[in-house]
């Protein structure tokens, strides 16, 4: 654990709704600035940092007078509506208070199962961090329901840390760890210091309902660690009221529950590039641009496109070719197969001309390209 998080340089940080709402008796505010006082200490460190906050409808439920969780879905969207805004808030002030920029940005399932739209919100996310603005996240509950039925946004963070490509996803609950069985049940329960992430094992001791505020119980969080090893992240597990958990977790500490990605971050990108995603079409490259990306790791971009082929979309899997027709890389495509031929061969200072707007100066990002 120890060297896991302390050489991470991108962590995604989730807290539930049990912890930022003080089991629903309003947002608590002096949680929310220990967090934001420890986010500002890590990006202060050069750590890149993005918070996955649950507690919408929690605080909606209060601020409305509701003492129980509804039942109804409009309801609990009615409640996540209201509540988002004093939620949004807290986050915002806190940080400020730190010369710490926030942003709000509210995403769905759906978004990052659509390539464009999982294009457009991962450009988004390390834009704000490039600028060292810290992204605060929740579930878009007011429009879907994914959360509110199910997954009290583990899953959540796990689709945020392949995204950006975290190092590691930190769960904050109000439990230590994972147990080998509930241990508010059973008093021989084991706790779990370390563990693979994915071993069904951890699947069949984790269980549970959650809370009544939330709905993600701790199999929620062992399948959000298994999501997440799959871009090569690990993740811990820990009580979210433990002192300076953050900054002792990232100094090198052992707190917590973790669970190890058995891939490396470059490996795992490069088998969901290869093997997951179906090819749309492909890009052949002069010579000049071939080298670039073969010897120097640069991405590659629309000057160097020498022919465009097959029907592609912005956030498509393209293949990149030599002008022999071997394939040397594959990555995804900032621009559609129609905008891409517009643009072949030419200097992006151009490309608000051809296109009526301007985008990516790449036609694919070096993060988002793989050599074969």
């Amino acid at each position: 654990m120890s060297e896991v998080l302390r050489a991470a340089k991108r962590i995604v940080v989730k807290v539930g709704s049990s912890l930022v709402t003080n089991e629903g008796r309003g947002l608590d505010e002096e949680a929310i600035d220990t967090w934001c006082r420890q986010i500002a200490a890590l990006a202060e460190q050069g750590r890149d940092v993005v918070m996955v906050s649950s507690g919408a409808i929690a605080e909606g439920m209060k601020r409305l007078g509701w003492r129980t969780r509804p039942k109804e879905v409009h309801e609990l969207q009615a409640a996540a509506a209201v509540g988002q805004m004093g939620l949004v808030q807290m986050y915002e002030s806190k940080l400020r208070q730190r010369g710490i920029g926030s942003a709000q940005v509210l995403l769905t399932h759906a978004d990052l199962a659509d390539r464009e739209r999982y294009l457009n919100a991962r450009s988004t996310l390390l834009t704000l961090l490039r600028l060292r603005v810290i992204p605060v996240i929740n579930e878009n509950d007011t429009v879907v329901n994914d959360e509110i039925k199910f997954g009290d946004n583990d899953t959540l963070g796990a689709l945020v840390a392949n995204l950006i490509e975290a190092d590691a996803l930190v769960i904050l609950t109000d439990q230590a760890g994972l147990f080998s069985a509930d241990p508010r049940k059973d008093t021989t329960a084991r706790f779990i210091e370390e563990a693979r992430a994915g071993d069904p094992a951890l699947e069949r001791m984790a269980g549970g309902a959650g809370s009544s505020l939330g709905r993600g119980g701790m199999i929620t969080k062992v399948l959000a660690a298994k999501r997440a090893a799959g871009s090569g992240a690990s993740t811990v597990i820990a009580w979210g009221r433990e002192p300076d958990v953050l900054l002792r977790l990232t100094a090198g500490e052992a707190i917590g529950t973790l669970l190890t990605a058995s891939t490396a971050k470059i490996a795992a990108r490069k088998q969901w590039m290869a093997d997951h995603l179906q090819l749309r079409g492909a890009v052949v490259i002069d010579d000049g641009a071939l080298a670039k990306l073969r010897n120097d790791g640069k991405s590659l971009l629309p000057i160097g496109l020498v022919a465009v082929h097959g029907e592609f979309a912005r956030g498509d899997v393209i293949a990149v070719r030599s002008e022999a027709g071997v394939e040397i890389a594959r990555g995804l495509a900032n621009y559609t197969s129609r905008e891409a031929r517009l643009i072949a061969r030419k200097p992006s200072s151009e490309f608000e001309r051809l296109l009526g707007f301007t985008g990516e100066a790449e036609m694919i990002h070096r993060d988002n390209l793989v050599l074969s």
